[in-house]
């Protein structure tokens, strides 16, 4: 497909920028098909050598196994120089206070351990998988999206970028995030993996899974989410379309079970992913909020 290939170059082309421009650039890999699909165009992009900067996953110790497992699989596959910073760390130390209750969730408390890291390794710029398409605050970044030197986010506060002109110049302390597949959708993810043979966790493919369903959403009824009475757990058919922290990430009931059934279920959907993640849910700015405190 001719407009995957530009896709593809387009990513390789900022990716070798990031490499040129930065002094000490990272790439954030969370398990996820984006950061699945960023470690392979950094492959691309820099082949036959290795990745020239590390990942650095940002663990928030309620991750599904299954992701952990890919992760270490995967990087040890691809020779991978891997950092792993915890969110458990942050609370040891007195950095974030851990929610409590019903809905509690380490999400938000990411950001504080990802600011941490990025500043313990001096890191200048950090490559995430985010997209255009997901959600309303995302639409509106840059490629090269500037950071201050409290790592928080101003709309207001960016760049222009002309052609593929991309201004990395900034002051001791800041940095820049780089998106090199924001004008993918979800849909060219997962033809791009098709094409390109990707291996994929196995939480996107459909399985038996045991959930109970809170305002619409069905959660893994792992014993780290503290249910409600009336939250019943039963067995049902389910994969996940998005991989993050399972305390907020939500399944869909879903038949497919091979890439093409995935492929042809996102053609005829009309939710976003987003839409199974109740991080985004607790106020109607949630994301572009979390982004000005320094989130992904």
């Amino acid at each position: 497909m001719n407009h995957l290939k530009q896709l593809e170059a387009e990513a390789i082309f900022i990716i070798r920028e990031v490499a040129a421009q930065a002094e000490r650039p990272v790439l954030l890999f969370s398990g996820g098909k984006d950061s699945i699909c960023m470690a392979h165009l950094a492959r691309k992009a820099f082949f036959p050598g290795k990745i020239p900067f590390p990942l650095m996953h940002i663990d928030t110790g309620h991750n599904f196994p299954e992701t952990i497992e890919y992760r270490d699989r995967y990087l040890k596959e691809i020779g991978a120089n891997l950092i792993v910073k915890t969110v458990q760390a942050s609370i040891d130390a007195g950095r974030v206070t851990e929610e409590t209750g019903i809905g509690a969730s380490r999400n938000s408390l990411q950001t504080v351990t990802l600011l941490d890291a990025i500043n313990e390794f001096k890191f200048d710029a950090a490559l995430g998988g985010a997209r255009r398409d997901e959600e309303k605050a995302r639409a509106k970044e840059r490629f090269f999206s500037f950071r201050n030197s409290f790592g928080q986010w101003d709309p207001k506060n960016q760049r222009p970028e002309l052609w593929n002109l991309f201004n990395g110049q900034k002051k001791p302390g800041e940095h820049f995030r780089v998106f090199p597949i924001s004008n993918w959708t979800e849909l060219d993810v997962w033809q791009y993996i098709d094409i390109e043979k990707i291996s994929m966790p196995s939480l996107y493919f459909s399985h038996k899974r045991k959930v109970f369903e809170r305002d619409g959403v069905l959660y893994d009824a792992s014993p780290i989410m503290e249910r409600r009475e009336n939250e019943i757990v039963e067995e049902r058919v389910v994969r996940f379309r998005t991989i993050g922290d399972l305390t907020c990430t939500g399944a869909v009931e879903s038949p497919a079970e091979s890439l093409m059934d995935i492929i042809m279920e996102i053609a005829a959907t009309r939710t976003t992913e987003r839409g199974t993640r109740a991080d985004d849910k607790r106020t109607e700015a949630a994301m572009e909020d979390r982004k000005k405190q320094g989130y992904f």
